[in-house]
């Protein structure tokens, strides 16, 4: 099976700030992750091509992180990896329109993520630092997110399954531009039932919008193969948005501290038996290279 990993990572932290990383030097993931652990991790699995999303570098780097990408993408033992980059862009910032215009010098350069997740009653939730409010509310923000159809970019869309509903407001409002839901909505898998619900209530008003489609992944971030709930997120993703706008990926390096790469993609297999072979296509390549125009 082809394969085109829509969603993972590399970095360099004596080369480059991750404050993330950088603030907390017990965490497996502070090293170097590069183009050769990569092609250790993928083995003689066929990815053929490969998605980069921006990870969270300095925000006032992000300019850099495009620029080194392309170049990792230009060197012979990238073999052409990553194909397509999704870089860091602050939608509020005055200076926006210069920064995605900087962006777009860059061959590779695809589309935006900014980081959403926020939570008004779980405060455990809001990890994830210069996120102290729900932008999907905010007009400023949502004027910044409204410049990205006209520069034919895409954005990848990271919130809580509490967030799933104002984004739902916003694939409406702005239906003409390309939405990449992240890491299956972000499930808890906490056991939850309330929670577990809001989700599918969730997931369901998103798919409802054609211009929103949904990445398979990060599922390893909460979850772990012992976990039955997982099988059922999986199925229920695909049911409500189908197998055209369902794409899979790995998340690596940050879902390896749970599971081998090898071991991840076996198990999105595994639980994709029931498709036919072209739906199949669709979900582990053919959607990726559409939506991020590889």
């Amino acid at each position: 099976m082809n394969i085109i990993d829509a969603h993972h990572h590399l970095w360099d932290i004596d080369l480059h700030d991750y404050p993330w990383l950088i603030k907390d030097r017990k965490n497996p993931l502070s090293k170097n992750y590069l183009t050769e652990d990569f092609n250790k991790d993928i083995g003689d699995l066929d990815v053929i091509k490969s998605v980069h999303i921006q990870a969270e570098m300095n925000h006032n780097d992000s300019l850099q992180e495009t620029n080194w990408l392309q170049s990792i993408s230009e060197t012979e033992k990238s073999q052409g990896l990553p194909n397509a980059i999704v870089g860091y862009a602050d939608l509020k910032s005055d200076n926006l329109y210069s920064t995605l215009n900087e962006h777009l010098k860059y061959a590779n350069f695809r589309g935006i993520r900014q980081i959403l997740n926020f939570s008004n009653s779980n405060t455990e939730l809001n990890q994830y630092e210069g996120i102290n409010t729900n932008l999907l509310k905010d007009e400023k923000w949502k004027e910044g997110f409204s410049k990205l159809n006209s520069l034919n970019l895409s954005f990848d869309l990271q919130v809580w399954p509490c967030q799933l509903e104002d984004s739902d407001n916003l694939a409406k409002e702005f239906g003409e531009t390309l939405i990449i839901l992240n890491h299956t909505g972000c499930p808890l898998l906490n056991g939850n039932k309330e929670d577990q619900i809001e989700w599918y209530q969730g997931m369901k008003l998103l798919a409802s919008n054609e211009n929103v489609v949904v990445k398979i992944s990060g599922l390893f971030m909460r979850g772990d193969l012992e976990d039955p709930h997982l099988k059922e997120v999986i199925e229920n993703t695909i049911n409500l948005f189908g197998t055209s706008r369902s794409l899979f990926a790995s998340n690596f390096p940050v879902d390896s501290l749970k599971i081998t790469y090898r071991k991840l993609w076996n198990f999105f297999i595994e639980n994709t038996l029931k498709y036919s072979e072209a739906e199949k296509e669709k979900m582990f390549y053919q959607n990726a290279e559409k939506y991020y125009r590889i």
